[in-house]
């Protein structure tokens, strides 16, 4: 699959991204309508809440993961390898310079957000900065920017907002299960509301599977896929090798900065415990191994 059609394909599974997440959605307001005594509105409501967050998370959705990282501004005189870098990068790879940002954490790691290239921000600790090599931060860079070119980042960020808005309107209805008491005009008697005990369980074992949809919705394939971009942006596939090495044997995790909402954004997964087999399991990347591997035989 070349550029232009990986583009495309990431437009693609947006909107059907998107789709999903509304079904789901739509589901959650109808089922919760039901049991306070009208469908329709529990329906309307969650549908125009969604909306509404969605768009408010399409536009403004960036910056809440900044925040929630605690990324900064980065300052072109305190780091200006990283700004030059950054700018550098950009123009070879013929999108506009992203706005950069730092987190003050001695970890490495990074991530790109952003709804499309003309509103990109790429974020990169100071444990990468001072602990990387310059071909070796170049590397990371240069990953990262593959994910702004290829439109990953819209994706990323979708997945990140809207596992929140399922999140918090399943808490809303399992708590107006549990402490409402329900209805006692409830229409459909006692059927229906076995099965609205029913999904109150699915909903209830909901949000822990949210990890698997961000899983799949951010591939490992397209890791796969933003390490070789990334290895033909810099022209050297050995700096973002080796910058994974020094990723893989970091013993520190990024935990202030991330939390399982936005683990898949960075470049590897900030929250890995670095034992056992589970970890592999639900990682939101592929084998870090794998991918060294896959760089050196570049």
């Amino acid at each position: 699959m070349n550029l232009y059609e990986n583009i495309s394909s990431n437009k693609r599974k947006s909107i059907f991204l998107i789709i999903i997440f509304f079904i789901i959605i739509g589901f959650l307001g109808y089922s919760f309508g039901l049991y306070i005594g009208d469908a329709f509105i529990g329906l309307g409501f969650a549908i125009i809440f969604s909306t509404i967050m969605a768009l408010i998370s399409f536009y403004s959705g960036d910056r809440m993961i900044l925040g929630m990282s605690s990324a900064m501004p980065a300052d072109r005189k305190k780091y200006p390898y990283l700004v030059n870098t950054v700018e550098g990068l950009a123009i070879a790879a013929g999108i506009p310079t992203p706005k950069i940002y730092v987190i003050d954490d001695s970890a490495i790691n990074a991530f790109a957000t952003g709804r499309d290239p003309k509103h990109a921000s790429v974020t990169v600790t100071t444990g990468a900065i001072k602990r990387l090599k310059r071909d070796e931060l170049e590397g990371v860079i240069s990953h990262e920017l593959s994910h702004v070119r290829n439109y990953d980042i819209r994706m990323m960020m979708f997945v990140v907002v809207l596992v929140g808005l399922i999140a918090l309107l399943s808490d809303f209805f399992l708590r107006t299960m549990i402490y409402g008491k329900g209805r006692k005009d409830m229409k459909g008697g006692g059927i229906i509301g076995v099965v609205i005990i029913l999904l109150g369980l699915v909903l209830a074992i909901l949000a822990p599977l949210i990890a698997q949809l961000i899983k799949l919705a951010v591939s490992r394939k397209r890791e796969f896929l933003a390490d070789a971009d990334g290895a033909l942006l810099s022209r050297n596939p050995d700096g973002l090798a080796n910058a994974l090495k020094k990723i893989k044997d970091d013993k520190e995790p990024l935990v202030e900065a991330a939390n399982k909402a936005t683990a898949h954004l960075f470049i590897e997964n900030p929250l890995r415990t670095f034992r056992g087999s589970v970890n592999s399991l639900f990682s939101t990347h592929p084998d870090i191994n794998e991918r060294i591997k896959r760089l050196e035989a570049f």
